[in-house]
Order: C-alpha cells, then sequence, then structure tokens
C-alpha cells in the first residue's frame, strides 16, 4: 500500500506572526532580522511583498534596505513563533498521531491510517491548509507524497497557500528536472562538488552510479541516490517521540574568521560551556571529544579521541578538543567554523573505576564547583559567571542572544 505523507510548512512564519500580531504591518514588506550588531545582522525571514522585492533570507540587514527601501526590520520574538507553531501542531494532531517537527514551522505527517476516515492525502491537506488559513490567519504549503523527502519538496514548488502532489507514477517527470540543490541535505558545498562532475539535477543524481557518488560525498552519497530514485524509506515519528542521546554538541560560524590557536581556543572554550550544561541536564557523561573545524575555503575536517575519564566538566573537555585541534589542525587557511562534541556517552550515575594515581578527592571537588556553576549561570545567566578569558570579542555571534536549537533529524 502506497504512503501518503505531507509535508507542510507554514509560509513565511516569522514575517507571517508578526503581522498577525500587528495587523497595520498587512500589505507592507516585512523582514524578521537578527542582530545589526553581528556581521551586520541577518534577514531571519520576510514577506512575500519583501520576497519580490529582492529580499532573501540570510541576506544582510543594509543590503536588504538597499534592495527594499520601505522595508519594516523587526526584531524576533521566538516565543511568539513558539505559540503559533505549537498552535499549529495541535490541528495536524486532528489527523494522525504521527506528526514530525523539522524545524518550528516545518512538519511531516504520516496520514495512511487516517485515509478511511478523513479521505485522501490531498483531502486531508486540504482540511489542514483550511483550517490554519481560518484559525490561526496563517498559510501553509503542503506537499503531499509516498515518501518524506518528495512531500518536502512539493511543499516547496508552490508557495504560498498551496498544495502539490507528487506521485510514484509521476516523481520522475516533476522532480528529476529540478535542480540538485532542490533536494535535501544538498548544500552548497555539496551543488559545488556535483557541478564539478556535470550532475546538476535531481535526475543526474538519481542516473548516477552509486559507488561513484559514495567515493565523492562518503555515505552521504548513496543517502542522495536513494533520495533522487524516490526509495527512501524513513519513518514519520510519533509526536511525542524522543530521541535518545547519542552525542551532545555545539557548533558556531564565526563572525570573523580565527586567525590563530588562542583565538580557537576561545570559540571551544564558550562552545564547552553550553555542552557541559546540557550533559548535567540529561545525567550523561562524555568518554570522548569530536571536533569539526571547517576553513574559510570551506574545507572541513574532523577528529576525536577518547576521554581518561568520563566527564561532565566543560572545562575537561574544552581542554581536550584544544589538543585534538593543535595536533591536528594545519594553518593553511583561517578558520571559519568550530564543534565541539561530547561523545560515547554514558550515564553520570553509574560507578566509575579508580586509577591508583588518579586523585579522585581533586575530582569530586571540581565537579561541585562546576555544579555550583551551571547553578549560577541558570537562576542569573550565561554571562553572570565566566572565564576571563572569555571577556571581550571572541568573534562569535550573538553570545547566545538569539540563539533557538531547532529538531533537524530524520529517523530510519
Amino acid at each position: 500500500m502506497e504512503r501518503s505523507i505531507l509535508h507542510s510548512d507554514l509560509n513565511s512564519f516569522y514575517a507571517s506572526v508578526e503581522m498577525m500580531l500587528d495587523p497595520s504591518l498587512k500589505g507592507k514588506a516585512v523582514a524578521v532580522c537578527g542582530s545589526t550588531e553581528d556581521r551586520h545582522g541577518i534577514v531571519l525571514a520576510k514577506s512575500e511583498l519583501a520576497k519580490r522585492a529582492g529580499v532573501k533570507t540570510g541576506m544582510v540587514n543594509w543590503e536588504a534596505k538597499q534592495k527594499c527601501p520601505k522595508l519594516i526590520m523587526l526584531p524576533p520574538q521566538y516565543e511568539q513563533y513558539w505559540k503559533f507553531s505549537k498552535l499549529t501542531r495541535e490541528i495536524y494532531l486532528r489527523y494522525t498521531d504521527q506528526v514530525e517537527p523539522f524545524g518550528m514551522d516545518e512538519c511531516w505527517l504520516d496520514v495512511t491510517g487516517s485515509r478511511k476516515i478523513f479521505g485522501s492525502g490531498i483531502e486531508i491537506a486540504e482540511e489542514i491548509r483550511k483550517s490554519v488559513r481560518e484559525e490561526l490567519g496563517l498559510t501553509v504549503s503542503i506537499g503531499v507524497s509516498f515518501n518524506k523527502i518528495f512531500a518536502k519538496l512539493g511543499s516547496d514548488m508552490k508557495k504560498p497557500d498551496a498544495i502539490t502532489v507528487i506521485n510514484e507514477a509521476d516523481y520522475q517527470t516533476k522532480v528529476w528536472p529540478l535542480p540538485a540543490s532542490d533536494l535535501l541535505y544538498v548544500g552548497r558545498a555539496t551543488t559545488k562538488k556535483l557541478e564539478r562532475y556535470g550532475i546538476n539535477t535531481i535526475g543526474d543524481i538519481a542516473k548516477a552510479q552509486p559507488e561513484f557518488l559514495k567515493m565523492l560525498l562518503g555515505i552521504n552519497g548513496i543517502m542522495l541516490w536513494r533520495f533522487s530514485n524516490g526509495t527512501d524509506q524513513s519513518r514519520v515519528m510519533q509526536t511525542d517521540y524522543v530521541s535518545p542521546v547519542k552525542s551532545v554538541g555545539h557548533g558556531i560560524t564565526c563572525v570573523a574568521d580565527l586567525e590563530d590557536n588562542e583565538e580557537v581556543w576561545k570559540v571551544m572554550l564558550e562552545l564547552s560551556q553550553d555542552i557541559g550544561h546540557r550533559l548535567r541536564v540529561h545525567e550523561l557523561s562524555a568518554k570522548g571529544v569530536q571536533i569539526a573545524v571547517k576553513d574559510n575555503g570551506l574545507m572541513y575536517k574532523q577528529y576525536q579521541t577518547q576521554l581518561p575519564f568520563p566527564t561532565q566538566s566543560p572545562m575537561e573537555i574544552a581542554l581536550k578538543a584544544r589538543s585534538l585541534f593543535e595536533s591536528n589542525y594545519r594553518w593553511i587557511s583561517n578558520v571559519r567554523a568550530v564543534t565541539v562534541r561530547a561523545i560515547n556517552l554514558a550515564s553520570s550515575t553509574m560507578p566509575q573505576q579508580l586509577e591508583m594515581f588518579d586523585d579522585a578527592a581533586k575530582r569530586e571537588r571540581r565537579d561541585r564547583l562546576e555544579d555550583t556553576i551551571d547553578k549560577i549561570r541558570i537562576r542569573f545567566g550565561n554571562r553572570a559567571i565566566y572565564s576571563a578569558s572569555l571577556m571581550g570579542d571572541i568573534k562569535m555571534p550573538g553570545r547566545g542572544v538569539h540563539e533557538v536549537i531547532m529538531p533537524g533529524i530524520m529517523y530510519q
């Protein structure tokens, strides 16, 4: 039996919510923008009128204003966006309990088992589209297909307030002529790699040899080959599904290139504060550390190693990350982005095997100190207490001011 998978995408979500909250903005070019202090700020979302004027998501604020002099620029109100996101999901849950978020404004729905009650996938999509519009004053674009990949492609094909169907019988006609970059997980770097070998469309990916794609892109090459040929069978997860925590990481693209080991160290130390906090929240300890580094030529390198003892300590994680970086990275190019990740996680409540020459009492005192620091940061904010070396400009955007973590995982 062919599945019925929907992908529902709220149109110009942030900007649409702002216009709902302030009706005087309707009919005007509106953009929700990040802080102007970080790389002059960027456009996070824009209305349809702003889009027609040439404003694009990710465009720096001053450039957006040049494209559209009458552009109204607003700061983000994330608490309102979460509110409308949850209200929209409540509408989805009327039709199925298999609702998997993909960011704040997008969800997959598996309505295969709902068709006997509510009608076909297209009919359910139409009911959802009308309900969101009438009850919330927002619009959605919905893709209807037999798998998650093509459902998402469908929701991108017609905007705003539209439904697109991609069936098994016609997907080659509708999907294969599209640019390769339209396929999920084909970013700019992957697009450039594919273009070097004349692979420009989704159809070109589908017709390529999977062994060649694996050689070019690693295991992701096989994944993209399956996506383009319509054979992806990944499930839409239950709405209450909680993914087991397999690693805890934090990465950032810096506002300016990092030029030496000391600048990289400061970023790693700052990132590790968040990692230590999240390990405590989940009652986990890390037995290993992994780092990923992207240089200003967009070349990506990854390294990992084991820790001598399981730890939640931000300082121990940061020091191991620093050691990994300094022993492996060659300064041919400056560093653009850094990620630190705690890996090989284990419950922090499990007993640990002590070593004869380890000072267990010292480790216990340090753990109590870092627990206290974490509690202070939770109560009074991340900048209430921090390392002196992190004072001043460390080339990190926002320092968490507008940070929102989105779900973005597909499960097999």
